[in-house]
């Protein structure tokens, strides 16, 4: 059988391409295809931390099997729909405006609106950062913050909507990378903590990933892999996906 495997970020950027067809015998899993592309293209050997795997666009586990035809995304641990008109949940390389999502989720049964923006900084500790460059897999990022959104909505019944922004690209200092939104009728509803657990979750499992260039060079940013982060407490219906490659194991 013949799939058709995407890569993204550090693994793009070490094989030098960022599509390969490869074929494997029928049945096979995901996790036989990294190793026979491990073979095929050695550079992606240890690049990542860890290698997840997406099926058609949903995230799947190592042992899942393939059939003739499907589209694999294979990435590293990430660094992040449409209601009535208004698209909800975005991946863009334009500038992202507060205001605008927070129009997004303006309802007139709302009277409360949180935003979160994450924007470029400019030093870390003893690092001084020149730019951003975010990369994301915008088909599935879109949809896993729609089901982010859904999550939000598990939770805290009482919130009314959710919107997600987030820019991909060349990014200055100072610059909004990423921009949340959330409504409720009142600030008392758990809008507050709708809103962190949103950017947590974004973090945790959106396909989004971030170069940041330095004065004193250029690294992949990878964030924790091999379980949920402690800083939220997802569904348990939630399915968490498992790497394909890497150790149980937080990489800084």
């Amino acid at each position: 059988m013949r799939v058709q495997v995407r890569l993204f970020a550090s693994l793009r950027e070490a094989a030098g391409q960022d599509k390969v067809a490869v074929e494997l015998p029928e049945g096979a899993t995901v996790r036989e295809l990294v190793a026979h592309l491990e073979q095929q293209i050695p550079a992606i050997q240890g690049v990542a931390g860890a290698i997840y795997a997406a099926v058609n666009n949903a995230y799947v586990n190592p042992d899942a099997s393939l059939k003739d035809g499907d589209t694999v995304a294979l990435f590293p641990p990430v660094s992040g729909g449409q209601e009535g008109g208004v698209k909800k949940f975005e991946v863009t390389d334009r500038p992202i405006s507060i205001d605008d999502v927070a129009a997004r989720v303006n309802r007139p049964d709302c009277g409360a609106i949180v935003t979160f923006a994450g924007v470029v900084r400019g030093i870390t500790g003893d690092m001084e950062t020149e730019h951003l460059e975010y990369e994301a897999y915008a088909e599935m990022a879109e949809a896993t913050m729609a089901q982010i959104g859904a999550e939000v909505k598990s939770k805290w019944p009482k919130i009314k909507d959710v919107a997600m922004v987030h820019r991909v690209g060349h990014m200055e200092v100072g610059e909004a990378s990423v921009v949340i939104a959330v409504s409720s009728a009142h600030r008392g509803d758990g809008v507050f903590e709708a809103c962190r657990y949103a950017i947590e979750r974004l973090k945790e499992i959106v396909p989004i990933w971030k170069k940041e260039v330095l004065t004193t060079g250029a690294h992949w940013v990878e964030g924790p892999y091999g379980r949920p982060s402690a800083e939220v407490e997802p569904p348990e219906a939630d399915f968490h996906p498992t790497p394909v490659t890497g150790q149980d194991h937080d990489r800084s």
